[in-house]
């Protein structure tokens, strides 16, 4: 299913949407601004969200922006440790739901 060509269609989106996807637009800007976390952080944050969504989109272009932004390898390595630790935590935290009386 997942083929990075289909981000081409995102057009067909603004065309058929276009007062959501321009909000949606602003708000995706807005979220990524310098701030008072800089860019790479945000980036490395998004890759950590994308790596426990398991979006292969959002993966493949947070990826590159971290690059962008200068994330090296070992950044994104720990990034992607931190996102596991937490998917690895959900499994242990839940399982206390099977010892409930």
């Amino acid at each position: 299913m997942y083929d990075s060509k289909n981000l081409e269609r995102l057009g067909q989106l603004d065309a058929g949407a276009p007062q959501g996807m321009d909000a949606f637009w602003a708000f995706d800007k807005a979220a990524f601004a310098e701030g008072a976390i800089d860019a790479k952080t945000k980036q490395l944050i998004a890759l950590a969200v994308a790596m426990t969504t398991q979006c292969p989109y959002c993966l493949e272009l947070h990826t590159q922006a971290a690059r962008d932004a200068g994330a090296s390898n070992e950044e994104l390595s720990e990034t992607a440790v931190v996102a596991a630790a937490i998917r690895a935590g959900g499994a242990i935290t839940h399982a206390t739901h099977m010892f409930a009386k």
